[in-house]
């Protein structure tokens, strides 16, 4: 039985993200992992341009969608869950502790929290450290947070898929300011998956070209990272790490999808029900962030 899953890249320029399909080659199931949804901010219209390149690899591969898999409720672009269950099937699934996002962020947007949690629309969610299988390979979760407080990596055979936890090495963190995240959580979050076996290939939710590089990578492995990263490598003292990542992130600016994004991402994709006039609209609080 291999541990080495078939892994397929899909990238995201708008977003800089990426997704993936992670399949067993021995049985054709796979998982689809960080999906996106384009989505136009000044229309606020969506497309289905990048979910469909994924749904047509799946198809010209034979595949059998088990899991939609997503690593945190993401800031920055919007999934496509709800629109590749709807074509391929498939259980969208993440982390148990999206409660404390549905929670923070319901308050955000004056939703009826009782209500909202009340039509939880995940398929599944994990408790942490929990196994699961895509057909043969063998699967379980390593919780993560620090960027956000229900980030999961998902370890499948030789492969971990860390959403936003770490980048290229010659590139860092993630950002630990949204609400409910911190550097210190994340420092230990990082320790975890350094525990993990050195030839682990790593496999990343985002890039962004620093100066010295020309080319867009999602993969490294556990062995780069730990000696390479240039935020946090073995060695690094944590305070020296929450002070760093502190100063950087004071600095930052929001997300520029944020607003829409969360909203939709912390209700598994589903997007607002239909008003009387057949249209969804969106909740903005309007300075609440300053």
């Amino acid at each position: 039985m291999s541990n080495r899953p078939v892994v397929q890249d899909f990238f995201h320029e708008d977003t800089n993200t990426f997704s993936y399909v992670v399949s067993d080659p021995a049985t054709q199931s796979c998982a689809i992992i960080d999906s996106v949804l384009d989505y136009d901010a000044a229309s606020a219209s969506t497309a289905t341009t990048h979910a469909d390149q994924i749904i047509a690899y799946v198809r010209a591969h034979g595949l059998s969608v088990e899991w939609i898999l997503e690593t945190h409720v993401h800031a920055d672009h919007l999934t496509a869950a709800q629109y590749l269950k709807a074509e391929l099937g498939g259980k969208i699934a993440m982390s148990q502790k999206i409660g404390i996002v549905q929670d923070t962020f319901g308050a955000i947007y004056h939703l009826d929290i009782k209500q909202f949690n009340a039509q939880q629309l995940f398929d599944y969610l994990f408790k942490d450290h929990e196994s699961f299988q895509i057909g043969t390979l063998q699967a379980y979760n390593i919780p993560t947070p620090g960027h956000t407080p229900a980030c999961l990596s998902y370890v499948i055979g030789d492969a971990v898929f860390v959403g936003d936890t770490l980048f290229m090495p010659d590139y860092g963190t993630a950002r630990c300011d949204f609400p409910r995240g911190s550097a210190e959580i994340l420092f230990d979050s990082v320790q975890r998956l350094y525990q993990l076996p050195e030839n682990t290939r790593m496999f990343l939710c985002h890039d962004y070209l620093p100066e010295t590089r020309q080319s867009y990578h999602c993969e490294t492995d556990i062995r780069t990272q730990k000696t390479q990263n240039i935020h946090i490598h073995e060695g690094t003292p944590k305070a020296e790490f929450v002070q760093m990542r502190n100063q950087r992130d004071a600095g930052l600016s929001m997300p520029k999808l944020i607003l829409p994004a969360i909203q939709i991402n912390m209700k598994a994709g589903q997007f607002p029900e239909a008003e009387a006039n057949g249209v969804s609209y969106l909740k903005l609080p309007l300075n609440y962030f300053k």
